[in-house]
C-alpha cells in the first residue's frame, strides 16, 4: 500500500472511531463510505475487522449494563448468526452495488422520517416477537454490504433505551457480526496475512478516535443524543448511495 493510500485508510478509520464515540455506532458505515471509494468494497471489507472489533470494546466498557443487555438481547444476536452465513453467500458471488445503494436510501428515509416526527416507542408486546427476526435481517445485511446498523438501529431506538444500554446493546450486535465476518472473510480468501496486519495498524486511530468522541458523547443530553445518531445515520445513507453510484 502506497503511502498516500495508507494516509486514507488510517485518516478513514480516525473520523470513523470519532463517530463511533460520539454516537455509539458507525464505525464499519463510516469508514465503508471512505474507504470503499480509494480500495473497493472486497479489499476494505476486511481492513475493517480488527478497528471494528477494538472500537466495539471501547465503547462497550465505558457503556456499562453488559451482561444485563446480554440476557435480554440474546435471541437477537443468536438470530444474527445464519443471516450472517447467508449474506456473506451473497457476497460471494452477487454485485453488492444495488443492496447497498437500497440500503443508503433506507437509512436516509428512516433517519428523515424520524426527524420530522415525535419520537416514537415500540409496543411491549413486541419487543420480544421481533427481537429475532431483527437479528436475522440485520445478519444478511452486514455479510453482504457490511453495514452493521439496519435494521437493528431502528429497533433498538424505538425502545427507548438510555444512551448507555442504548449503545452496549447495539455494540454487541457489532462485535458478533465482526467476528463472524472475520471467519467468512478468511474462507471466501479475502483476508489474508497481509490483510489482517493493515487491519492491526488501525487500532492507533480508533483508539484516539474513540476516546475524543466518548468525550463529546458525554457532553450531550439524551435527545441531543438522538437527534446526533439520526443526523450521522442520514449522512452515511447518503454516502452508501454515492459509493454505490460512484
Amino acid at each position: 500500500m502506497d503511502p498516500l493510500t495508507l494516509a486514507i485508510v488510517l485518516a478513514g478509520f480516525l473520523f470513523a472511531a470519532f463517530v463511533k464515540g460520539t454516537t455509539g455506532l458507525g464505525f464499519s458505515t463510516s469508514a465503508l463510505a471512505v474507504l470503499v471509494l480509494a480500495l473497493g468494497l472486497h479489499e476494505t471489507l476486511p481492513l475493517l475487522i480488527a478497528p471494528s472489533i477494538a472500537s466495539n470494546l471501547l465503547v462497550m466498557k465505558d457503556a456499562g449494563h453488559f451482561r444485563e443487555t446480554l440476557r435480554r438481547f440474546w435471541p437477537m444476536y443468536l438470530a444474527t448468526l445464519p443471516g450472517l452465513v447467508l449474506g456473506l453467500v451473497f457476497l460471494a458471488w452477487a454485485d453488492p452495488l444495488v443492496p447497498t445503494a437500497v440500503l443508503g436510501a433506507v437509512l436516509m428515509l428512516y433517519s428523515a422520517f424520524s426527524l420530522r416526527r415525535a419520537r416514537r416507542h415500540l409496543p411491549t408486546h413486541l419487543h420480544r416477537p421481533l427481537a429475532p427476526a431483527t437479528g436475522l435481517v440485520t445478519g444478511f445485511i452486514n455479510g453482504w454490504t457490511g453495514s452493521q446498523v439496519m435494521p437493528v438501529l431502528p429497533y433498538l431506538m424505538a425502545l427507548g433505551l438510555d444512551p448507555n444500554r442504548f449503545v452496549q446493546a447495539i455494540n454487541i450486535s457489532f462485535t458478533i457480526g465482526s467476528l463472524v465476518m472475520a471467519v467468512g472473510l478468511s474462507k471466501l480468501g479475502l483476508m489474508t496475512g497481509h490483510t489482517a496486519l493493515m487491519s492491526l495498524t488501525g487500532i492507533v486511530p480508533v483508539f484516539i478516535g474513540v476516546r475524543l468522541g466518548t468525550r463529546a458523547r458525554n457532553w450531550l443530553s439524551p435527545e441531543a443524543f438522538r437527534r446526533t445518531v439520526l443526523l450521522v445515520l442520514l449522512c452515511l445513507g447518503a454516502s452508501l448511495i454515492l459509493r454505490a453510484v460512484l
